[in-house]
Order: C-alpha cells, then structure tokens, then sequence
C-alpha cells in the first residue's frame, strides 16, 4: 500500500505561494507518491509556481463569495474526497487558516490531527511526526494509527524549500458545497498591516531586541540597526507582553520562527520560549552583558557587553560605511 497520493494546503501571499506551502511541497515530494496542491481560493494564479515546486494537480475552490476560508475550504476537501479522489495524508501549515481548516476537517473526516510537527517520515505505510514539547527541550514522534487520511500540521521553516521535482500544476475545479448555516458568517472587510522592509520570517538578516534594552524608547536601536543592515526588526516574548512592540514582531515558541542568514540578539537573554523560534538561524550574533545568559551557548558569536553602549558604536560604524 504505502503513501501513495499527498495533498499540501497551499496558501498564496501577494500574488505568489507562501513560504510555508512551498517548504511542505518540497518536502512531500521526498516522501514518495504524487503530491498535489489544494488552494482555498482561485488556484489558477500559482498553478505554475506550484508545480514547479512538485505539484501535480492544483485543486481550487475557486473565488469564496465571502465565506469564512476555514468553513469554506474544509467544506470543499470534504466534498473532493467524498467524491472518490481521497488523499492518505495532508500537510497544513501551521497558519491561522491552516489550523482552522485542519480542525475542522478532523471532526468531518473523523480523524485524528497532530499539529505543531517538525518533521515527518514515511516507513511503508507508517507516518511518524516530530513534535518539540517542553518549549522543544524534547522531541516526541507519534506514529499515526487507523486509516487516512492523516491529517499533519507543520511549524514554518521545518523544511527548506527546493524547486525542481515539476509537477504539471493541473489545476482541478473542487466547487465549495452548500455550507448551510455554517456559510451566513461573511467576511465583509480585510484589513492589511502596513509593513516596510523584508518580513520577518523571510528575512536574511534579523535583529531582535529584549528586555536588556531597558526600556521602550531603547528599541529603535533595533529597527535602526535592522534599517542599515536591510533586514527585519523581531522581539521577545517578554518585550511584546510589556507593550513595547506589537506581537507580530514576536520571534519564537508561541510567535515566529525564523531561520536567517544572520541573527543578532540584543538585550535577550535566550529563554527557551525564544530560541524555540531562531536557533535555526545560520549565524547567531549575541549581545548580552550577563556572560552567563543562556543565548551564548547557541551564538556563533558572542559580544559581553552593555547593549547600551555596544549597539550605538555597531551602528555609528555602520553609518561610517
């Protein structure tokens, strides 16, 4: 038997699959069978950008008429797979929309979900799934049991992502059914959050700020050193539960995870809950006054100093350049 037919929940961002949908292609494509693309939404825009990535068949609900994308989308995978064409997994990023549609695809489907995985492996007809606990002090792999679909969520940057296993990007009508009362809650309004800048997650370079600063006022040393370096301002937890920056800004456990190129940490102290979120980063520069501080021990480069007096120099020499 094995796992022959995997469908990946494909979210687009700004006209181009997201981030996360093309980390989960690529790694479906590893795992043998034929991977195919479900895109809550009009699919045919990233068709190509999605077999590129491996995608065979891109399924699209098409435009959603207002309707909520969890109850729509859920809906719409129920209806293709009631109809013969079942998948023996489903990859969902572990997004907003993903955990909404994965959730409410379990109680239709009657089906178990593990979500906040890592990683995932294919031993014949076994599916095992990594999973960090204790803020990823521990990993824990859980092998699915009964019959599938299995229905998997992932963290982003648990896989890089790679063009190159073409898929056709066939994209294949999958019309949203009668949602009956769940479909009279409509979305009458999107806000965007204006941004300037890489994005967080997506960025070669972050700089992030903690409670070291001492202050709110001292965080613009952050976004000015992110500026001149041409990357992304992050925070901690700690800075963000304060107020100081809102919670988008948030690097790991319960925030973003991110893996630059570079990664300066300034002012945090390397609790848990954040290196959770960056200590996959390529190169980790730490700048902490506390020669003990946790972070040193993941740093590729550690400055002890006052970020007071460290940051201002870093930056006038950046300025200089």
């Amino acid at each position: 038997m094995g796992i022959n037919n995997i469908w990946v929940f494909a979210q687009e961002t700004n006209g181009a699959p997201s981030s996360s949908t093309l980390e989960l292609l690529s790694k479906a494509g590893s795992l043998g069978g034929i991977v195919s693309a479900f895109v809550v939404g009009d699919g045919a825009g990233i068709a190509g950008a999605l077999g590129e990535y491996g995608a065979a068949k891109v399924y699209s609900t098409g435009d959603l008429g207002g309707n909520l994308p969890g109850v729509a989308g859920a809906s719409a995978i129920k209806a293709v797979i009631d109809g013969g064409d079942s998948p023996d997994l489903i990859m969902f990023p572990q997004s907003y929309e993903g955990r909404d549609v994965m959730s409410r695809l379990s109680v239709k489907l009657d089906r178990t979900v593990l979500t906040n995985n890592v990683d995932i492996v294919v031993d014949g007809d076994a599916v095992r799934v990594t999973t960090p606990v204790f803020g990823g002090e521990t990993m824990v792999t859980t092998t699915f049991t009964g019959s599938g679909p299995f229905l998997a969520g992932f963290r982003p940057k648990s896989f890089e992502a790679a063009a190159g296993a073409a898929g056709n990007g066939e994209v294949v009508a999958a019309p949203i059914p009668d949602l009956g009362a769940a479909g009279s809650a409509k979305v009458i309004a999107v806000h965007v959050e204006e941004s300037t800048g890489p994005k967080l997650d997506e960025a070669g370079i972050v700089v992030s700020g903690g409670r070291g600063l001492g202050e709110k006022d001292k965080y613009a040393m952050v976004s000015d050193l992110a500026n001149l370096l041409k990357g992304a301002a992050g925070a901690s937890r700690a800075i963000v539960d304060a107020g100081w920056v809102p919670y988008s800004m948030q690097v790991g456990q319960t925030g973003k995870v991110v893996k630059p190129n570079v990664y300066i940490a300034c002012g945090i102290s390397g609790a848990t809950q954040h290196m959770v979120g960056m200590k996959g980063s390529k190169n980790i520069i730490a700048i902490n006054k506390d020669k003990e501080a946790p972070i040193f021990g993941v740093a590729d480069l550690g400055i002890v100093g006052d970020v007071h007096k460290v940051m201002p120099k870093l930056i006038e020499a950046l300025q200089g350049r």
